[in-house]
């Protein structure tokens, strides 16, 4: 008997990888300003690795197996399907997170705030800046 996309995402939660680990320690919780996100998400066929519904944004971590030609084209019709379903999908290699961990962050959010903008937090901004009247 073939399992749910909705078994098979609580299976995949319950057997992370060490970079599906890492990402959610970023993104739980609201980390990101406030975004939230749902690990392991289906959605029509798929389930989505990473995905914040108020942007549409899904985060793929792609491991070695995603470099051959038949996973790649896989990959491509998998993202032109979300892609009508207004989701943006953010590749992200496994082998980067550790040594881009900055960059990746600072793409995750400039996509986020494109998609979804929220404001940020008093705490980032500079001394300098005043406060907004309200």
């Amino acid at each position: 008997m073939r399992m749910s996309n909705t078994e098979v995402a609580r299976k995949l939660r319950r057997n992370r990888t060490w970079a599906e680990k890492l990402l959610w320690c970023w993104l739980r919780d609201r980390r990101f300003n406030g975004y939230k996100f749902r690990r392991q998400r289906p959605m029509g066929r798929y389930i989505l690795d990473f995905f914040c519904e108020e942007a549409r944004l899904n985060i793929e971590l792609d491991g070695g197996g995603h470099g051959v030609p038949e996973q790649r084209a896989q990959d491509a019709a998998r993202d032109a399907w979300l892609a009508t379903q207004g989701v943006k999908v953010l590749r992200v290699w496994n082998s980067r997170l550790r040594r881009e961990e900055q960059a990746i962050k600072d793409t995750v959010f400039r996509v986020l705030q494109e998609r979804a903008p929220h404001p940020l937090p008093e705490y980032t901004r500079s001394m300098g800046e005043p406060k907004k009247e309200g």
